[in-house]
């Protein structure tokens, strides 16, 4: 019979509504997770929202204020889902309280706060795992043991892009993820993050960068009650877009291969387009998270009658990683069951006593690659992420 571990989440809105669920799945269509999950509290700042959303999400109760959340003792473990600037406090303080720590990603605001939150898991010899969701779809998975196994070759290019259009309006509000004392950056952060994270597991370390940031809308309307805003005709108070609205870079990669990388929050009709496609010696692999069941894939030994990209529905349980928990073959998994994977693995490690990739040394290392972007950007030179 499994053990337990009680679970303190810190945030209840977007993120930890999605972490919620993953708590409240796992070990129904899991059962042989090492550890089971008791939803202990939920920690929100707004009393009468967290309250409400603990509640609603099943926690057994709430917490106002974070330090007490993290020094309770019949909680074992401490997920950070709240904006940048928070992860690095909460993560240390919880660390030195013995709690394992489950991170929203990117890792931190700024490298030198990752590094500080990969010394304080080493130090106290807790569990350190950054939720990059995406590295637990069936199709990457299975993208990655193509690659693994030789099957598309010596790998040549690297083509990623992650593109949203939910900021289009010059009318959207001044919200956090728009300021970059609270989010670290814009769309380099939000969502660069991510194809950089799968860069590094599927194709291995970048060398160098050269990117570009740019912010198209300087400033915004600032949210009733909230503070800095310029005045503006009318008297509409207006605020300062401090982070980038589109991110473009160039990478090498230690095996040889050459990448590029595109993030935005300005692109036309799409929602939440993550792509990447991966070219080799003997073939090409395509996916795109808004099919998430599915992997593009052309392989030079293919028969020449049948030559071409074929689009494998990966929802066979029996050959994908986590597919047997969920439903019959055919039958399509969501977005949602990627952070059920992320918990799965994580209760596992912390079970075995060992960090479930990524671990914090992969959320500095992704970090630091941001950090090389960033820099590049106002140098106008190639940069060395500072490993």
């Amino acid at each position: 019979m499994a053990g337990t571990i009680g679970v303190g989440l810190v945030g209840y809105k977007f993120m930890g509504k999605s972490h919620s669920n993953a708590y409240r799945q796992v070990a129904h269509f899991f059962p042989d997770v090492a550890l089971q999950p008791e939803m202990k509290a939920l920690c929100g700042r707004d009393e009468a929202g967290v309250k409400a959303a603990a509640a609603q999400f099943g926690w057994q109760g709430y917490e106002t204020d974070w330090h007490k959340l993290v020094a309770r003792a019949d909680i074992g473990l401490v997920d950070v889902s709240t904006p940048g600037d928070s992860h690095a406090a909460i993560s240390i303080e919880a660390a030195n309280n013995g709690k394992h720590v489950f991170c929203e990603k990117p890792l931190a605001n700024t490298l030198d706060e990752a590094r500080q939150m990969l010394a304080a898991v080493e130090r106290n010899h807790v569990v350190g795992m950054v939720n990059f969701n995406y590295r637990r779809v069936p199709a990457v998975q299975l993208a990655k043991r193509l690659i693994d196994d030789g099957r598309i070759g010596n790998v040549y290019h690297w083509r990623a892009v992650y593109l949203q259009d939910w900021i289009m309006n010059p009318n959207f509000p001044l919200v956090w993820r728009l300021q970059k004392d609270q989010a670290g950056a814009g769309a380099l952060g939000d969502l660069g993050a991510h194809i950089v994270d799968l860069a590094r597991m599927l194709l291995g370390e970048i060398t160098d960068v050269t990117g570009l940031l740019t912010t198209f809308i300087k400033q915004r309307p600032v949210l009733a009650g909230t503070t800095g805003g310029l005045g503006a005709a009318g008297g509409q108070a207006m605020g300062a877009v401090t982070v980038d609205d589109a991110a473009l870079f160039l990478a090498q990669f230690a095996n040889g291969a050459v990448g590029s990388f595109e993030v935005t929050r300005f692109a036309k009709g799409r929602a939440n387009y993550n792509s990447f496609e991966i070219n080799g010696s003997k073939g090409s692999i395509v996916f795109n998270l808004e099919r998430m069941n599915e992997l593009n894939v052309l392989f030079d030994d293919d028969a020449s009658d049948v030559k071409g990209f074929r689009t494998i529905l990966v929802t066979d349980g029996g050959a994908h990683p986590y597919l047997s928990a969920w439903w019959p073959s055919g039958h399509i998994i969501g977005w949602e069951h990627t952070f059920t994977h992320g918990v799965y693995d994580l209760l596992n490690g912390i079970a075995a006593g060992q960090a479930p990739a990524p671990t914090f040394e992969d959320g500095v290392r992704c970090q630091a690659i941001l950090d090389a972007v960033e820099r590049s950007a106002g140098s106008r030179q190639w940069v060395t992420p500072d490993y």
